[in-house]
């Protein structure tokens, strides 16, 4: 389900003040050779399509999300210590991090993304809304290994633009969708990593069913194995048949942020989730 044309959605909302935050970023132009001298500068970057691949735990290998709050949920985690959570994801066993930067309406910070960095060895997905190449130069500059476009925010020249700056500086780039035009959108742009949100982010409705319609329709498109992105199921995914429901459908990874963010027991949550026993 989509909102009704011409009803204003909470979606519409944070683009345009993403829009406003972008309009105050200093004017110039981004280049590969800027974004590989800024990862240069930084000393690292961590393989974030390798992680997924190999994961300590999985199959599917685990994304855990930072996160304090978001529009649909308010504060999830009032206690919010951004470093003790990222710390014990990497001590449960998770392959990636996903940090939240986005402050209005999610309550991140740029910040969270460096200081999780120092304080892990994994490697780290910006989690925002990315319209505009200045923000992928803050994402290396911040600590970003992988960065997030969402298909649904963006025009496929600006689309394809901004994926390819960002593959040939050496970023690794999920490309979200929430339905079969969005897919082939995605599709076009041949990316290594797709990530399907179960939640649309017009209505905010969620359901799992998502990520196996498009899996089936991915199957359909890209028959041969492997030339298929990988595929990371996002959002809904609060139960170990969740989990297991998605990898039937085909998810080689799972993005998952407020059921652990809300568990008072972060390892054990994550225990459960993988099917770990202990």
């Amino acid at each position: 389900m989509t909102a009704p044309a011409g009803v204003r959605t909470v979606l519409d909302t944070i683009v345009e003040r993403k829009r406003e935050e972008i309009a105050r970023l200093p004017a110039r132009t981004v280049t590969v050779e800027d974004l590989r001298a800024a990862l240069k500068q930084r000393g690292s970057t961590r393989d974030f399509c390798g992680a997924l691949l190999s994961p300590p735990v999985g199959p599917p290998a685990l994304i855990a999300e930072v996160k304090k709050a978001s529009p649909s949920a308010g504060v999830i985690r009032p206690d919010f210590d951004p470093v003790a959570v990222a710390r014990t994801y990497e001590m449960g066993g998770a392959a990636c991090l996903s940090v939240l930067t986005d402050e209005p309406f999610f309550q991140g910070h740029l910040e969270y993304l460096r200081r999780v960095r120092a304080a892990v060895r994994l490697p780290l997905l910006r989690k925002d809304f990315i319209l505009d190449e200045r923000q992928l130069l803050e994402s290396v500059e911040w600590g970003a290994d992988a960065v997030l476009l969402i298909v649904a925010i963006l025009p496929q020249p600006r689309l394809q633009s901004l994926h390819d700056l960002a593959v040939r500086a050496g970023l690794s780039v999920l490309v979200e969708v929430h339905d079969e035009t969005e897919l082939e959108r995605a599709l076009a742009l041949k990316p290594r990593l797709l990530g399907v949100n179960n939640r649309d982010l017009r209505t905010f409705q969620v359901d799992l069913g998502t990520t196996e319609r498009l899996a089936r329709r991915l199957q359909q498109l890209c028959p041969d194995p492997r030339r298929r992105p990988l595929l990371v199921a996002e959002s809904g995914i609060h139960s170990r048949q969740d989990v297991e429901r998605v990898r039937a459908a085909g998810a080689d990874a799972i993005l998952v942020g407020e059921s652990l963010m809300r568990s008072a027991d972060l390892p054990g949550r994550i225990r459960e989730l993988m099917g770990l026993s202990g």
